[in-house]
């Protein structure tokens, strides 16, 4: 999915930030990785954490690659059953958003362009200006470090985006 046919959620869309906000990710694109045609929007971490720890008490925040890997195939193989079973394809709309912090390696970020080729366009990531420490503390502790966070569920992928429309409208 080329980040400029971005489809974001309905509730985001209908917000009056909306348009500048798809806009906003789509000017501040970056390559994942050099070399890549794989764009990911690059935002502030600041004022996102609220939104954040939010999402973590309702149960809608899944920390790491690995599992974030394994989350969105088991929502994959759901998601192709009910298309088989209702007949009907479901839209290509931003459903779940991907967090990465700036200091991955070069490795990282290729497991994260793979994860992005084959879930296509309900997955949009964000690059953060923001280390696995800085992450990973807010949500788990002192000390406690994550580099990715797939955030889940229409409300709180909602709610994130609409924190970073806040600061794009200031940047």
């Amino acid at each position: 999915m080329s980040i400029q046919s971005l489809r974001l959620p309905k509730l985001v869309e209908s917000d009056p930030r909306g348009t500048v906000l798809r806009q906003s990710l789509i000017e501040h694109a970056q390559p994942i990785r050099a070399g890549s045609e794989i764009s990911v929007a690059v935002a502030q971490f600041d004022g996102l954490e609220s939104a954040l720890q939010s999402a973590h008490r309702a149960g809608r925040v899944v920390r790491g690659l690995e599992t974030a890997e394994r989350s969105l195939a088991t929502e994959e193989r759901g998601l192709r059953l009910v298309n088989h079973s209702s007949g009907v394809k479901r839209g290509d709309r931003v459903s779940r958003l991907l967090l990465l912090t700036d200091d991955g390696s070069d490795g990282f970020y290729r497991q994260v362009e793979n994860l992005l080729r084959r879930h296509g366009p309900r997955v949009l990531a964000i690059r953060l200006n923001v280390d696995a420490a800085g992450l990973g503390a807010p949500l788990f502790g002192a000390g406690r470090t994550t580099r990715l966070l797939l955030i889940q569920h229409k409300e709180a992928v909602v709610a994130v985006l609409l924190g970073v429309a806040k600061q794009f409208g200031s940047m």
